[in-house]
């Protein structure tokens, strides 16, 4: 089965910026499209970006449009999650997940992801 580590979390003042990366273990990451995922306090878990195989980018929540650009490194089987101009909104545990598609769905559920990361805390606070 996949295994997913994520990094890169931490505290980062608003305005700022922050690469989280993901590293897959067990299968090639070649074939499979990734998406990131965040939890706000208090608030349930939502789908915020995905990379499908070939490179295809969907954007998820509106708000990060313009801020938040995920890319893959298929040869080191890692995806990354690069967040500018950070809000305090953005303040969430941030999950990698791996999806037994190639493609992003129009639509984003956690059903359609089968692998998830530990989660990592990005705070956003000055």
């Amino acid at each position: 089965q996949f295994q997913l580590v994520e990094s890169g979390g931490g505290l980062v003042q608003p305005g700022g910026s922050l690469r989280l990366s993901c590293v897959l273990s067990g299968f090639t990451l070649e074939y499979y499209a990734m998406g990131w995922f965040r939890q706000a306090p208090g608030k349930e878990r939502e789908g915020v970006i995905c990379i499908s195989s070939s490179g295809g980018r969907t954007d998820y929540v509106e708000d990060v449009k313009g801020r938040f650009t995920i890319s893959r490194d298929n040869a080191k089987n890692t995806v990354f999650l690069q967040m500018n101009n950070l809000k305090s909104e953005d303040t969430a545990v941030y999950y990698c997940a791996a999806r037994g598609f190639d493609d992003c769905p129009s639509t984003v559920r956690e059903a359609y992801f089968g692998s998830w990361g530990q989660g990592t805390q990005v705070t956003v606070s000055s």
